[in-house]
């Protein structure tokens, strides 16, 4: 049975009574909350909105939405909306957005979840993401997903076949077809462009390497990564300079060339210079390192580098016997760019 409106304050105070499960409205206005079989065009309720099976219109309520079984409109509510089956339109909620199978979007303040999706899906929230397969999710916080394209996140992305992860510390995923971007760790079965400072990677590579540079600071770092991009971090000492004795490093690196003995690496890193007390030496760096295999686990570099160094009341400024530029500023302050060189070898975990 379908009726063109149905108004009402609260079930069964309404046009269609005690009797609004059976009815379809075309219309439905409710000033606390309205129940119906289905909605075929607009349905606002101060509270709730509470439809037995279907909405092809756009479900309105200042709290929440529960809708039976299927969506194909827009579900808009101040704190949450539920589909019970499939949402093929767009559900927004200021906390939570849930549903069985999403065809469309979610917008949440702070989660959205989705047992099963597909590629034309996409999810919005501030906190959390969780669902099946989508084309793109960003959150807050973190994006769980099974077949996730693009993931957004500002601490955490898992996901099982990706294209895309970028997460504020790590991502997690099985086979990555694009990037992972982590500010700290990536993890994957497969990953031949991870951007990260450490990078498990299955069927990736994983080195310990000792490097000695033109200002005599000598690093131990470990190197982690895919067919092409890798992470660095490391630790050191300078034995030239007892104020900038203590090194720490970090960075990214690239296979660009490669032959069965021989490659090129490159690699851009920050190494900062230290006396326990004061940090005040900091090094930007860009190597090119020719490689040569010894073996199957033994490699052996050296190379140019491209340095800028910022220091601060001259400690570690005449570490490099010459500048290409340098410049002194207010607060003591030096900056100055230089070419040297680094060398080294390492070892194939």
């Amino acid at each position: 049975m379908t009726r063109p409106a149905h108004v009402g304050l609260v079930y069964p105070i309404s046009t269609n009574g005690k009797d609004a499960p059976l009815y379809t409205n075309q219309f439905s206005l409710h000033i606390i909350a309205g129940v119906s079989k289905a909605e075929t065009g607009a349905a606002l309720a101060g509270i709730s909105n509470i439809v037995k099976e279907n909405v092809s219109g756009a479900a309105v309520a200042g709290f929440s939405n529960h809708i039976g079984n299927i969506t194909k409109g827009a579900s808009v509510a101040g704190f949450m909306n539920t589909v019970h089956n499939k949402a093929q339109g767009v559900m927004v909620a200021g906390f939570i957005n849930s549903a069985k199978e999403l065809k469309g979007y979610q917008v949440s303040g702070f989660a959205n979840f989705a047992t099963k999706g597909d590629t034309s899906s996409g999810q919005l929230a501030g906190f959390l993401n969780k669902g099946d397969t989508v084309q793109l999710s960003i959150s807050g916080f973190g994006n769980m997903h099974r077949n996730a394209k693009v993931q957004l996140a500002g601490f955490i992305n898992t996901n099982g076949n990706a294209h895309t992860q970028v997460a504020g510390l790590m991502n997690v995923a099985k086979k990555v077809k694009g990037v992972q971007v982590a500010a700290f760790l990536n993890i994957a079965d497969s990953s031949d462009y991870p951007i990260g400072i450490i990078n498990i990677v299955k069927k990736g590579e994983k080195q310990l390497s000792l490097s000695v540079d033109e200002t005599s600071t000598t690093i131990l770092s470990f190197k982690s990564g895919g067919r092409v991009m890798y992470g660095i971090i490391g630790v050191g000492y300078n034995f030239k300079d007892a104020d900038t004795r203590y090194a720490i490093q970090a960075g990214i690196g690239a296979h660009v060339f490669e032959r069965p003995r021989f490659r090129i690496n490159v690699e851009a890193t920050s190494t900062a210079l230290t006396d326990v007390k004061k940090w005040e030496y900091h090094k930007q760096t860009l190597a090119i390192l020719p490689a040569w295999r010894l073996g199957s686990r033994v490699e052996v570099f050296a190379g140019p580098t491209f340095n800028h160094v910022n220091t601060k009341n001259g400690i570690g400024e005449d570490l490099s016997g010459y500048y290409l530029w340098s410049g002194h500023y207010r607060n003591n302050k030096f900056w100055g760019d230089y070419i040297g060189g680094t060398a080294g070898v390492q070892v194939k975990l």
